[in-house]
């Protein structure tokens, strides 16, 4: 499966449309799928980044000064500076004729009309918004964010069969975070350790008030961690600021999660850190520093999950202030330790990969007697072999009475998934009653890679529209093969049970 992303970063657009992109690129390659980044705009730390990641990065030119401008402008707009069909133009010509299964867009200023003019190389087309400010041409629309009204604000805005991921059950949080929830309790002590994060650019500086705050708090033994990033503009200050107080500054930190993880309470920005935070368990006083942070935040704080006041006009008295009234009350401050918690469980990116890798819809049909030296060969092949019950490789003669068999067995289903005729992956159920067990491996070639999901969710559906009495089906997987374990798992297969014997 092929993967195209076109976002953004800059100073005014910040970092974390990218960011949030490349966690779920992250969950996407690891299922086996190829992920291409075309960016106009992305600094060298973060096309750094995405190429260690494994994913190809295209940069487009940079705008001349002749360039043309849309008619009808969005609010973000000026974030492109281009029309959207010229930047559409620029992307087609960078992938030189690429197709891709899909095609993922994180940015403000396109909407359908960029969209529409990708579908000559792309049948799918995900959005990920915030703002519902403009019309899509979308598949699949995916908005993380939690409103009062987040099941409407679309309604209009996208396409009637377009299906929508909304909610921070979605939220696209990287590995790290899940890893640490297992650890992270309640916060109900006092408040030791306090965090301060307002994103990877923080434009306007919100972190120099937030320091000056918390260097006013008297008579508090506090531990204070201040997070920017590499290109923050008011980094040497910083530097020099945390020093003078003792507070221990992090630039470009890879470990957000442990810090978070220790500590009490947090000062930061809306956006996807919420969600990070709030994975954690970490009661935080959210400070909106874009105008589309500041529904999203009233909206939370309405509903007792976050902490947060009027943004407009922050002073670092102000900051100080309610930090001070947050750290008097222990109740309120469990609270939203423990209200925050259940909005995310940190599998977002892993619910998202496994709609998108699953939404491939393979033709599944019944094998026949013609595919009987095809399917000895693909059996054969030592990958499957190795994750094979049997892991011998078997003879011609073994191969066609077991073959044979099968096909004249009516409580056992040999299916082949094709995409555009061209054989995928072999699908077996063996039928109990109202229950069918299921074996399942891809055909061992390059360009097949990432399709498990969409061959078994095909073969699947094949199973509920043929055989209408199923309603269970059970997978039996090598206890030492994790991979499968883990393929089964995000498909939603949950264990039940493990076999025993003793030989007497």
């Amino acid at each position: 499966m092929k993967i195209l992303f076109r976002t953004d970063a800059s100073a005014e657009i910040g970092t974390g449309h990218v960011m949030r992109c490349s966690t779920l690129a992250e969950e996407l390659h690891a299922q086996g799928a190829a992920v291409h980044f075309v960016c106009r705009r992305l600094p060298d730390d973060l096309q750094s980044m995405l190429l260690d990641k494994g994913f190809t990065v295209s940069l487009l030119d940079e705008i001349p000064e002749s360039s043309e401008k849309d008619d009808a402008l969005l609010p973000h707009s000026h974030w492109l500076d281009i029309s959207q069909s010229a930047d559409a133009s620029a992307t087609l010509n960078v992938i030189q004729g690429d197709h891709f299964d899909w095609i993922i867009v994180d940015h403000y200023a396109l909407d359908k009309t960029w969209e529409a003019a990708m579908r000559p190389v792309t049948h799918k087309i995900m959005v990920i918004d915030d703002l519902a400010d403009r019309e899509h041409a979308c598949n699949l629309l995916f908005d993380q964010n939690f409103h009062l009204d987040q099941h409407h604000r679309y309604q209009h805005l996208v396409p009637k069969d377009c299906r929508m991921l909304i909610g921070p059950e979605y939220a696209l949080l990287r590995n790290e975070f899940k890893t640490c929830r297992m650890q992270a309790g309640i916060r109900s002590d006092s408040v030791k350790s306090i965090l301060v994060f307002f994103g990877g650019v923080d434009q306007f500086d919100f972190t120099s008030k937030a320091v000056l705050a918390l260097a006013n708090i008297r008579d508090a033994d506090l531990t204070v961690d201040v997070v920017i990033g590499a290109q923050h503009p008011a980094r040497e200050a910083l530097i020099a600021s945390c020093a003078a107080h003792g507070f221990n500054l992090h630039i470009q930190t890879s470990h957000m999660a442990e810090l978070m993880l220790k500590a009490d309470l947090s000062i930061g920005a809306g956006g996807g850190a919420v969600w990070e935070r709030a994975c954690l368990k970490l009661p935080t006083i959210s400070i909106a520093i874009a105008e589309h942070q500041v529904s999203q935040l009233n909206d939370l704080s309405q509903t007792g999950m976050i902490y947060s006041f009027d943004s407009h006009d922050v002073t670092p008295l102000k900051i100080q202030k309610h930090v001070e009234a947050l750290i008097e009350n222990q109740a309120l401050r469990h609270l939203l330790s423990v209200n925050s918690a259940a909005l995310v469980d940190g599998a977002g990116a892993t619910k998202v990969a496994r709609i998108l890798l699953t939404a491939t819809h393979l033709d599944m049909r019944l094998a026949t007697i013609a595919d009987e030296q095809d399917l000895y060969e693909w059996r054969n092949h030592p990958t499957i072999r190795a994750v094979s019950f049997n892991q011998q490789a078997i003879t011609l003669e073994q191969h066609t009475q077991w073959f044979r068999s099968t096909l004249s067995n009516p409580q056992r289903l040999l299916l082949i998934g094709e995409l555009k005729e061209k054989p995928v992956g072999v699908v077996r159920f063996d039928i109990d009653g109202d229950s069918a067990e299921v074996s399942i491996y891809l055909i061992q070639e390059n360009h097949h890679k990432g399709l498990g999901q969409s061959l078994l969710s095909s073969a699947e559906q094949w199973l509920k529209a043929n055989k209408k009495n199923i309603s269970v089906i059970k997978a039996n997987v090598i206890e030492e093969n994790s991979i499968s374990q883990r393929f089964f798992t995000q498909a939603g297969y949950k264990p039940v049970s493990r076999s025993y014997e003793k030989v007497l």
